[in-house]
């Protein structure tokens, strides 16, 4: 299987400007720029694309696990918070809110951990990975 996505940039870093779009079509010329990844600027930015892609991936991975333990989580609501310092990504923190009836605390937590080290985008990324979790 493979994904594709594009990027075109136009002029300087601080002055240039760029559109992001994916084979799906979810990013269709996409606005990135100086302002989106620096500043406040309308329009996206890798980091931020990242941590969808991580909170994502991981909450996909979680399902599959928790599934395979034999519970069904009724939410898995996860915030990723990519942590971007002198030109390298340092962290991604994801922030885990869980409805998963039935399930022990720390089977819950067995499955979270796995999860983390495992689904696909923790493996990507070369940054330290925290997971904060919080079981309703």
């Amino acid at each position: 299987m493979v994904r594709k996505a594009n990027a075109v940039w136009q002029g300087t870093g601080k002055e240039g400007k760029g559109v992001l779009s994916t084979q799906s079509g979810v990013l269709n010329l996409t606005q990135y720029s100086f302002n989106t990844r620096f500043e406040d600027g309308i329009g996206t930015n890798p980091e931020e694309l990242i941590g969808a892609a991580h909170a994502g991936c991981f909450a996909m991975k979680l399902s599959f696990n928790l599934t395979a333990a034999g519970f069904v989580p009724t939410k898995l609501n996860v915030q990723a918070e990519v942590k971007f310092e002198d030109g390298s990504i340092v962290e991604s923190k994801l922030i885990l809110h869980a409805e998963v009836p039935g399930i022990d605390p720390a089977v819950f937590e067995a499955q979270v951990k796995d999860a983390e080290l495992n689904c696909p985008i923790s493996k990507l990324l070369k940054t330290s990975i925290v997971v904060e979790h919080h079981l309703a």
